[in-house]
């Protein structure tokens, strides 16, 4: 009996040791012989994604068990995954369970138009650029969000770097940032910077643009949205000249001349009051923030200086500023600028 005994704790011995050896060379040793990346795919079932994997690791069994150990079936997501040499099945398991390739940061910033917007966002994402514009002039997404065209979806477009997953929908990337302006202009000082300014969010936006467009002196931007709201606010035309660069469709026009000033669009400033119908480019957060803080001062006009340093002369009396223009044009005709 003794004997008896003694054997089959021997064997069980054996077989707790050869199951440990089998536990650890599974559970432990390498599972991924080389580096490889895989794309998991919405519209494959669990099974599918997980077969994807194993045909690339050794150790299958100890990996479907401690798959099953912790549920990866509810927890694994569609996305890219890249398994790096000498993981362990343990390692490529929590990978697939906690940590994707599929988010990318998405940069946004300078877009004069929606194609160009549409080009720039798809050589980030997996969407092509025809199926970001077609979102972009997407009439749902138009009456969802109250505008009337792709043009003014400008206005929902904050230049910043977020975090989107690659496989985001043209769609659902447009209803992300429409989230993500409503957060921006929901902040209480900058509703209180709005109701100063006597500005809609959609308004600031579209001033913005053409502060943007004005100048790249950052901080000449909050002087110049000051000209641009005393003008709205005494009822003068803004006679913004990126406006008409812009309604000759022309962003390189670098004279602005009579004929310009005679064509008949709403974005015509120096024809039609008030702000043009939508943004005319994408302005960066510098325009925005100068718009928000836009000075409190008496100039009404303002001028590109005959330095050609990029900045502009400011004046309060049409008279200075005739002075101001003659000089800078006086400065293009030396130039042989037409």
């Amino acid at each position: 009996m003794k004997k008896k005994i003694f054997i089959a704790f021997i064997v069980l011995v054996v077989a707790v040791g050869v199951a440990g050896m089998w536990a650890y060379q599974n559970f432990f040793g390498v599972a991924v012989a080389e580096r490889f990346t895989l794309v998991l795919r919405n519209d494959e079932s669990y099974d599918e994604m997980i077969a994807k994997v194993e045909r690339n690791i050794e150790h299958d069994l100890a990996f479907k068990i401690y798959a099953k150990y912790i549920n990866l079936d509810r927890g694994i997501e569609a996305g890219k995954y890249t398994f790096d040499k000498d993981m362990t099945v343990i390692q490529v398991a929590r990978t697939l369970k906690f940590g994707s390739d599929n988010s990318v940061r998405l940069v946004i910033n300078n877009a004069r138009t929606p194609e160009a917007l549409a080009g720039k966002i798809a050589m980030q994402i997996d969407a092509d650029s025809l199926s970001m514009l077609k979102a972009l002039r997407s009439e749902e997404l138009m009456r969802e969000f109250g505008f009337d065209s792709a043009e003014a979806m400008f206005s929902i477009f904050l230049p910043n770097t977020y975090e989107v997953y690659r496989d985001v929908t043209p769609e659902a990337l447009v209803r992300r940032m429409k989230q993500e302006s409503d957060k921006f202009w929901c902040d209480e000082s900058r509703i209180q910077k709005l109701e100063r300014s006597g500005l809609t969010p959609f308004e600031a936006m579209t001033l913005a643009s053409i502060v943007h467009e004005e100048t790249n002196a950052k901080d000449e931007m909050a002087r110049v949205a000051g000209v641009y709201i005393n003008r709205l606010q005494r009822g003068m035309l803004l006679q913004a000249d990126p406006t008409l660069k812009y309604a000759a469709g022309d962003p390189t026009i670098k004279r602005v001349l009579n004929k310009h000033k005679t064509i008949d669009s709403p974005y015509n400033t120096y024809m039609y009051l008030g702000l043009p119908p939508t943004p005319i480019a994408m302005p960066d957060m510098a325009a925005i923030e100068g718009v928000l803080n836009y000075e409190n001062h008496n100039y009404i006009y303002f001028c590109a200086r005959p330095e050609m340093d990029g900045r502009h002369n400011f004046a309060r009396t049409l008279a200075e500023h005739n002075r101001n223009a003659a000089a800078y044009h006086r400065a293009l005709d030396r130039m042989n600028v037409k």
